[in-house]
């Protein structure tokens, strides 16, 4: 089995939108045969995993019209053109829970569908976490979101997905990220 990427013979753009691409690419797979290969090419991501000093994890809710539901998640968006995912990340954070990281560290980073879309998430823990004074950044939330912010405890969190109340795979797999306790 080859790892050599296939080429594509043909790539025809069916859409173009604010945040992603969809491409039917023509190829060849490692092993001969053709294919079709339906595409969403995306420019990548950041999810914020912040902790207070407690221990508590900072969970953001938000509609989500795709499931039709609102849904409890961890902070997470689009990289911008040129962005530093690191700064990305810090951004994020302060739009969509209010506060200023002091720490960042970096997790790791995971393709969540590799099996039609190229985006890679990039997962950070962010701690010493505080509201902004003067001087700091201004951040604003996007204007497509109406955010709730709540504290939860790691029970609290692992009892929410137990019973379904979270259904986001990325705060799952970014939560599985953090070291036990």
């Amino acid at each position: 089995m080859s790892d050599t990427p296939a080429v594509p013979h043909a790539i025809n753009v069916v859409h173009t939108g604010r945040v992603f691409t969809v491409q039917i690419e023509s190829i060849t797979l490692p092993n001969g045969m053709p294919l079709e290969a339906e595409i969403v090419r995306h420019p990548g991501s950041v999810v914020v995993v912040p902790l207070e000093d407690d221990g508590s994890v900072v969970l953001v809710r938000q509609y989500r019209h795709a499931v039709g539901r609102h849904v409890w998640e961890l902070p997470a968006g689009t990289l911008k053109p040129g962005e530093v995912p690191a700064e990305a990340a810090r951004r994020e954070c302060q739009e969509e829970t209010g506060l200023i990281a002091e720490r960042l560290d970096y997790l790791g980073a995971y393709y969540p569908t590799p099996g039609y879309c190229d985006e890679l998430m990039r997962f950070y823990r962010a701690t010493g976490l505080r509201r902004p004074v003067a001087g700091d950044p201004e951040a604003h939330a996007d204007e497509d979101e109406d955010i709730e912010t709540g504290r939860f405890d790691r029970d609290a969190v692992r009892g929410m997905i137990a019973s379904g109340e979270i259904v986001d795979l990325k705060t799952i797999g970014g939560l599985a990220l953090l070291p036990k306790g």
